[in-house]
């Protein structure tokens, strides 16, 4: 029988899954803090315009790049809440934000090339490049700095090769939300030696500390910025699988052009159910957001008294980025806190070899419960 090909056979399955299985086969009750899953439910007003667009007939296919008035949406909502400016034609709903992601690396990213990104992060992005047939290239961030954003190692490891460099912040894993000219600068390296930013802004609304602005809005070459956005964290709708691709229109073109032969459009009710979102009552969003901070606080000053392990205080995101003070690697300690302390924590290696020996715990859970997970992985730390 035919091997699958090379590119398929490289991409490796996630550690933050096979923590997520471990989890779900595990006895007891264990505290589930590994996968970044909002805790809250889709709110009332937004399942509604989904119903009401189902019964009325809105289930068909949509036009490849979507909805004009999903698209509209998307436009006012980035300008209004990020500082991003897009018309309606340089924008593609998208099949959530991986979809984006995954569309903005083919479209970009040739054959050799290479797709850089500052280290620990998402492990998706190595998996896209290695899809694209491209090369990924994780340029590691220094921990004793917080995992700020180092634009001079960005901009010195750039080159002729360099087709597009990811920037996300807020910051999947570590919380940390990068500092405007850092930003800019990376942007304008990138645009230096010809090469896009794909913004990975799909934590920009949870923003705790200052403003939330796009990369883009941030960049003196906003048309070397390929933005990706999504529903799924901001309005606790991560199953309905709802995204978008903003930037230059030639690109976008391309974009749809691809997306025929794959997706051919995002789901026409979820389309509906991001107008409602975008466009509605902003409360039930705003009560997520302070839940969120009020979460970020406890853990933060939780980890801060703990002994045996250290952590950069989250900015943004859901986030927390451990350093235990322990002699082993992630994966097995982080099986070891499930089995024997029953917390469920995502291995740092997970998120590239700058992610080695450390933790990612997700805060979208009740103040109960990570009262709870915590006390267990302080037990656990000082057991090991």
């Amino acid at each position: 029988m035919h091997e699958p090909t090379a590119r398929v056979r490289q991409a490796d399955r996630s550690q933050i899954r096979v923590m997520f299985d471990r989890a779900a086969a595990a006895d007891g009750d264990p505290v589930r803090l590994e996968v970044g899953e909002p805790d809250f439910d889709t709110p009332a007003h937004v399942v509604e315009a989904a119903a009401e667009a189902a019964r009325s007939g809105a289930t068909h296919y949509t036009s490849n790049a979507g909805l004009p008035e999903t698209r509209r949406a998307i436009s006012d909502a980035m300008a209004d809440e990020y500082g991003v400016e897009h018309g309606v034609d340089e924008i593609v709903v998208t099949v959530g934000g991986m979809e984006a992601l995954h569309l903005a690396t083919l479209a970009v990213v040739g054959s050799g090339e290479e797709l850089l990104y500052p280290g620990p992060a998402w492990p998706n992005y190595e998996t896209q490049a290695v899809l694209a047939d491209g090369r990924p290239v994780e340029v590691p961030l220094s921990a004793a700095d917080g995992y700020a954003l180092d634009a001079a190692r960005l901009a010195d490891r750039m080159g002729p090769d360099t087709a597009a460099v990811v920037l996300t912040t807020p910051s999947n894993p570590t919380g940390r939300v990068y500092d405007p000219d850092t930003v800019r600068a990376v942007v304008a390296a990138a645009a230096d030696h010809d090469a896009y930013v794909i913004a990975d802004d799909v934590y920009a609304a949870l923003t705790y500390d200052r403003e939330p602005r796009g990369v883009a809005a941030l960049s003196d070459h906003p048309d070397h910025v390929l933005t990706v956005g999504s529903c799924s964290k901001t309005y606790a709708m991560t199953g309905w699988r709802l995204g978008w691709l903003a930037g230059d229109r030639s690109v976008l073109d391309r974009v749809v052009t691809i997306r025929e032969a794959t997706t051919a459009c995002a789901s026409s009710v979820a389309q509906h159910a991001a107008i409602a979102a975008l466009t509605g009552p902003r409360e039930p969003f705003e009560e997520m957001y302070e839940a969120y901070e009020r979460r970020r606080d406890y853990v933060a000053d939780r980890l801060a008294a703990m002994d045996g392990v250290s952590a950069p205080r989250p900015e943004g995101a859901f986030y927390a980025f451990l350093e235990p003070e322990v002699d082993a690697e992630s994966l097995p300690f982080a099986t070891y806190l499930l089995e024997d302390h029953g917390v469920v924590l995502a291995p740092g290696s997970g998120f590239g070899a700058a992610g080695e020996g450390r933790l990612r715990l997700s805060f979208a859970n009740s103040m109960e419960r990570l009262e709870t997970g915590l006390d267990r992985l302080e037990a656990g730390i000082a057991a090991y």
